[in-house]
């Protein structure tokens, strides 16, 4: 028996470690891809782009918020792994009568690093696991050497309304780990009054969810006219998997940047 608390506070059992895993998490299905688990995952999102070899060839169950129930009960699963903010309360519970739901909760590092090792322990992946934590933790370490000073900023997520990202959010503690200092002190993603009288240092325009480009750069050098603007890679400040090994290194180019 496999015994596992998630981190809702609910514990799930398992006669045995899961063959056939549903992932409704895209930052979640890349880290089972890396935890090597190709051969035990049969369903994704359609949002789960990485590894691009899944995408093409993994059944897609729809999307984060709008789960397609059937297709999962057609997959017999017996284990889900999804998240408290990507996926809705409705569709967690009409798939917990499908299958077991370890569910995440994650706004900091600590939590990010506590679901690997979590979702290793489930799958039979406590090696692996471990060692992406471990690699993780101290490129985080190195990169704190990087920081020679704060900087603040806003960071921009949505537009028409634009939105940010404010406090206890994940992004938001990624923010900090570069030596940002996020303006927004609303919490998690509020609509943004340009009327606020606020000097950024420096704007990050997100590729993810809304994909900020070029094209939209002229409008915020005009409301912020001493700020330096940059798109950021949005999946290296949102995605709270594997991919956080190779954040850090991401983010100390970025400092470089605005240092510069």
């Amino acid at each position: 028996m496999i015994e596992s608390t998630d981190q809702l506070n609910i514990t799930i059992r398992l006669e045995t470690n899961p063959v056939r895993i549903v992932s409704l998490v895209p930052s979640q299905t890349e880290l089972l891809y890396d935890l090597q688990l190709d051969e035990a995952v049969v369903g994704i999102t359609k949002f789960c782009i990485h590894p691009d070899t899944w995408f093409q060839r993994k059944q897609r169950i729809g999307g984060t918020k709008n789960v397609n129930i059937e297709k999962v009960r057609e997959l017999q699963p017996d284990l889900i792994i999804g998240n408290k903010e990507e996926n809705t309360q409705s569709d967690i519970e009409q798939l917990r009568k499908i299958a077991p739901v370890w569910m995440s909760d994650i706004d900091t590092l600590e939590q990010a690093l506590e679901m690997i090792l979590e979702i290793g322990k489930l799958t039979d992946r406590k090696t692996e696991s471990n060692s992406i934590v471990q690699a993780t933790r101290i490129n985080f370490e190195k990169l704190e050497h990087v920081i020679e000073r704060q900087w603040t900023c806003l960071y921009f997520m949505w537009k028409d309304p634009y939105f940010t990202v404010g406090t206890n959010t994940f992004i938001h503690a990624m923010i900090q780990s570069c030596g940002g200092i996020n303006l927004q002190t609303a919490t998690r993603y509020p609509e943004w009054d340009f009327s606020q009288p606020v000097s950024p240092d420096v704007i990050l325009l997100s590729t993810e969810p809304y994909p900020f480009n070029e094209s939209h750069v002229a409008f915020f050098r005009d409301k912020y006219p001493a700020a330096k603007i940059l798109l950021v890679d949005g999946e290296y400040f949102s995605w709270y998997g594997s991919r956080l090994e190779k954040a850090p290194a991401y983010f100390e180019q970025l400092v470089t940047a605005i240092h510069s």
